[in-house]
């Protein structure tokens, strides 16, 4: 059977977790069947709820210590999410002379807050979970404020510089984030607090939900718009592993300037890279902000990018 990826790559999940294989081509092609016809909006708005409510579970006390014993190492580590990762995507973007919808894309990608799974790259890097799950709780909070003023400058740069009228319904954009963000966000904080036990069981349960939720993510958005990924994938893919792979680099300079230890340093380099796709995606693909499915694509490219070469990074000191 010749499947293309990403499809060949789900399929293999699939196959390794269910016994019947005429099963799994019929609940794999039934699933992606559905999912074609919808907005794809109805589809990540549940995984992005899940995966902010999952990262609700893992803060306990633990977590916001960090902030008062290790204010440096999440001060940089703010630094590089907040302000360095858009302005090398504004740089990357501008350089390559991205059209509006793909510059907008490469910049929501950048002004969202860190993935929900950098605390699992984190600790198979040997770095600090603790750590981690500070830095992308704070940044989950801190980027519903920044991300709005950050798009509304793109997007009059990219109205002065294409001269079309591009309209960011703040209001709107606040409003999804918080509903989509933070609310599932301080749920699961209290869900943790008042049953911890259960917690535990319900993160562990979300945990291996996560990632097949966002590749049957990625193989909607191939079916639904496989010429325009097709016909940019080379520009597209090109911008987005300058950006993860300049980040990076800056992030790693940020914990040599800070005399951060190693660990430190692999947590902050991880959490800058692992942006929250489906964030970005909720946001290009709503109807009620862009109601734009194209301008998705590059979140989806960075998301499949930035988990290959994260991986490649994570191993490396795995088994070092």
């Amino acid at each position: 059977m010749n499947l293309k990826f990403p499809a060949k790559f789900i399929f293999l999940f699939f196959l390794i977790h269910f016994s019947q294989q005429e099963d799994i081509i019929t609940i794999f092609a039934g699933t992606l069947t559905y999912f074609y016809k919808m907005n794809t909006i109805w589809i990540v708005m549940p995984i992005l709820i899940v995966l902010m409510f999952l990262l609700g579970t893992e803060l306990n006390g633990k977590a916001f210590k960090n902030v008062i014993h290790s204010p440096r190492a999440v001060i940089l580590g703010m630094v590089g999410q907040i302000i360095l990762l858009p302005l090398i995507a504004f740089l990357i973007a501008w350089s390559l002379k991205l059209p509006a919808t793909y510059f907008m894309g490469i910049m929501l990608i950048a002004c969202c807050p860190g993935g929900s799974s950098s605390n699992i790259f984190s600790m198979l890097a040997k770095g600090d979970i603790a750590l981690s799950v500070t830095l992308t709780a704070l940044s989950s909070v801190i980027t519903l404020f920044t991300l709005p003023i950050i798009m509304e400058f793109v997007t009059q740069f990219i109205s002065h510089q294409s001269g079309t009228d591009i309209d960011l319904p703040i209001g709107k954009l606040l409003v999804q984030n918080i509903a989509l963000l933070f609310v599932p966000l301080i749920c699961g904080i209290v869900f943790r607090h008042f049953s911890p036990s259960k917690s535990a069981k319900v993160n562990k349960i979300l945990s291996k939900g996560a990632f097949p939720a966002l590749m049957i993510l990625a193989s909607t958005f191939f079916l639904q718009y496989p010429r325009e990924i097709m016909d940019n994938i080379a520009t597209l893919g090109t911008a987005c592993t300058l950006l993860l792979l300049i980040s990076m680099v800056c992030s790693r300079g940020l914990s040599h300037i800070g005399r951060l230890s190693p660990s430190v340093g692999r947590t902050i380099v991880i959490e800058v890279g692992m942006q929250n796709a489906a964030q970005a995606i909720a946001i290009a693909s709503s109807p009620f902000i862009f109601n734009s499915g194209e301008m998705a694509i590059p979140a989806i490219i960075y998301a499949l990018i930035m988990n290959v070469i994260l991986l490649i990074y994570v191993f490396k000191f795995r088994y070092a």
